[in-house]
């Protein structure tokens, strides 16, 4: 006589159809609800989470020291709010190259590509990331004052889809011009490398003219319109002979750093910037806020954003540090001496 069997999996039972002719050891209430679990299978493994598509709008090349930098400090910013990429996210990155009328098609690319977050570092950026529809949060990367710039609302309720971090740019042009002057007693004439593509450099402009006049200090506006103009426009500020250059911020003049610190060593004419790493390059001296640290910190927005949190509720941060960073090499290549007093307040020191 034939027995039943207990066989190992119910729905082994169901294949082994002489089995089941045989004996029907299966209950319909059973096999329903086997044919749940199978159905299932395929539905738990399409919802699994797929990572978090990131934008990023670079304003420069992508082969640029200054681009490569901002990458490996988002990402280890990332790192840093326990955000893995390949799990977590993918980073998806669009390179203006210092044509700012890109940025709302380099947008549009991004949105394309699915990405719900987009990081930009310059206000052009920002603006093309804000009007993409439907919209996407927006991380703001060591802006010129975004207030006045009118980007967000205000720095505590920046509301709407943006938020991210400011750069103090604003409070920092009395003391450059200090340092200028204590650098290079006889200085008079001030060259200024600016980007009429950013519209917070014509103000800048406007505020370093008002307080050189208070130094006896002749402001000459040195525009940088596109990144291959860069040989020329300091070829025709070396015939104006200025003193000193203090270098605008500005994420596509940034861009260009290694070359700007070597064209202003060539044509003999003190640099001053407000971007700390421009010193280990070359330049002279800087006074301002790390990049890399307000990069770093977009992984916070970024982690923020992906639990839920809304953009606009979020408030913009600025840095809680600024920085001093002079390159003695430098000085001793131009001639100039930097009091001993100076050398003692400096963060850093390149010799």
């Amino acid at each position: 006589m034939f027995s039943c069997k207990v066989l190992p999996s119910p729905i082994v039972s169901i294949l082994r159809r002489g089995d089941l002719g045989a004996c029907h050891v299966m209950r319909r209430r059973e096999f329903l609800g086997v044919s749940a679990i199978v159905a299932l299978v395929p539905l738990a493994a399409h919802a699994q989470k797929l990572p978090a598509r990131i934008g990023l709008l670079v304003s420069g090349a992508p082969t640029s020291l200054y681009t490569q930098n901002l990458i490996k400090a988002i990402k280890q910013g990332l790192s840093e709010s326990s955000l893995v990429e390949g799990r977590d996210y993918s980073l998806e990155c669009r390179y203006a190259e210092g044509k700012y009328e890109k940025f709302p098609a380099l947008a549009h690319e991004l949105a394309q590509t699915g990405a719900t977050i987009i990081l930009a570092h310059t206000i052009a950026s920002v603006r093309a990331a804000q009007k993409l529809n439907p919209s996407v949060s927006v991380i703001m990367l060591s802006i010129n004052d975004p207030v006045r710039a009118g980007l967000v609302a205000s720095l505590s309720k920046p509301a709407g889809n943006t938020t991210g971090l400011a750069n103090l740019e604003e409070d920092l042009t009395t003391k450059l011009l200090e340092f200028q002057r204590i650098i290079v007693p006889a200085a008079t004439k001030i060259a200024a490398l600016f980007n009429s593509g950013n519209p917070t450099h014509l103000y800048f402009l406007e505020n370093l003219r008002t307080q050189a006049e208070a130094f006896n200090m002749k402001v000459l506006p040195a525009e940088l319109k596109t990144p291959g103009a860069i040989d020329d426009v300091f070829t025709e500020l070396a015939a104006q002979r200025p003193d000193t250059l203090q270098i605008m911020s500005d994420s596509g003049i940034f861009d260009l750093s290694d070359r700007i610190a070597a064209l202003a060593e060539k044509h003999r004419i003190p640099s001053f910037a407000t971007l700390p790493e421009f010193v280990g390059i070359g330049g002279l001296l800087a006074y301002g806020a790390s990049r890399r640290r307000l990069f770093v910190r977009s992984g916070y927005y970024v982690a923020r954003i992906l639990q839920g949190s809304r953009p606009g509720d979020l408030p913009v941060e600025q840095p809680t540090r600024v920085e001093l960073s002079i390159n003695l090499r430098t000085a001793k290549a131009l001639g100039l001496i930097v009091p001993a007093t100076l050398l003692t307040q400096a963060d850093e020191v390149v010799e």
